[in-house]
């Protein structure tokens, strides 16, 4: 009789719940740090992976090809609507320092005989986004390291400027290895610490509970309460999570960080890119104190 018993309530409590809600971890953010150690994901990668065949690449995770066997939807967005392009997977390196120091610097790396260069006067405004290609330090035509984007951010009150730079994976380490080289930063001036990612054991014993509880845990629950969310992996997958993302130069001051997976990039193609922007961000009031 007990045994019918124990078998008419698991009966019971499979039907509340479908199977692949009982199939669910227990902590998804969790499970999802731990898919994520080898290679990461970007913020639109549960969109993308319903929709699109993924391939693992420079680190990431990223979608290659829809999984719909027609175009159509995406040639519609892009003539006549809005396409949206994840572009995140592209690595940011973060330059702070004095305008001339940079400009000084970055000259030995480029060449206006291949187009406008750091110094081109609508770009250093801050106004418009560069591109040009790089090579190792006065070795131009030969040794190039490759193409990259830029953008001057805006003159402030301060002597110092900030400068980004975008290029693709598969050339970061170059050319870190090539600015860390011409502006002495050899320091690293913050070592990153990873947020603490639950262990195994606090995860089993969190799979005892809901076992023995038989049900989802409730909003109202206490334990739920102050139970502490774990966070997202910080970092990218160009570098380990304990390597230094910062470096500074005690000669001349100058700053680099690596910004990869901290500042998102995403492109627009269509003619309704432009109204698609304005409708979706809006300007923050300014305060003065």
């Amino acid at each position: 009789k007990q045994a019918e018993k124990t078998v008419h309530q698991k009966k019971e409590q499979s039907k509340t719940k479908c199977r692949k809600a009982r199939r669910r971890h227990i902590n998804l953010v969790a499970e999802f740090n731990r898919r994520q150690r080898k290679n990461i994901w970007l913020e639109t990668h549960i969109w993308h992976a319903k929709r699109f065949h993924m391939v693992k690449k420079w680190g990431y995770c990223l979608g290659e090809s829809p999984t719909e066997k027609s175009y159509r939807a995406c040639y519609r967005a892009m003539t006549k609507h809005c396409l949206l392009q994840d572009l995140s997977y592209y690595c940011c390196l973060e330059l702070t320092g004095k305008e001339n120091e940079l400009l000084r610097q970055l000259a030995r790396i480029c060449s206006i005989d291949t187009g406008l260069t750091f110094e081109e006067a609508s770009c250093l405004s801050g106004r418009f986004e560069g591109s040009l290609s790089l090579y190792q330090a006065d070795h131009y035509p030969e040794d190039m390291l490759g193409p990259v984007t830029f953008i001057w951010k805006p003159k402030g009150g301060s002597e110092n400027r900030q400068l980004w730079i975008w290029m693709h994976p598969a050339l970061k380490q170059d050319i870190l290895r090539e600015l860390k080289a011409i502006f002495q930063c050899t320091e690293p001036e913050e070592i990153y610490i990873p947020e603490p990612v639950t262990t195994s054991t606090q995860e089993e014993k969190q799979i005892d509970v809901a076992l023995s509880l038989g049900k989802k845990r409730k909003k109202e629950d206490k334990e739920g309460e102050k139970a502490v969310p774990v966070k997202k992996i910080i970092g990218d997958g160009t570098r380990d999570p304990d390597q230094s993302y910062s470096w500074i130069s005690q000669a001349t001051g100058i700053v680099i960080s690596d910004r990869s997976m901290e500042i998102l990039r995403y492109r627009l193609i269509g003619p309704q890119s432009h109204s698609v922007l304005t409708e979706t961000l809006k300007a923050a009031s300014l305060q003065t104190v």
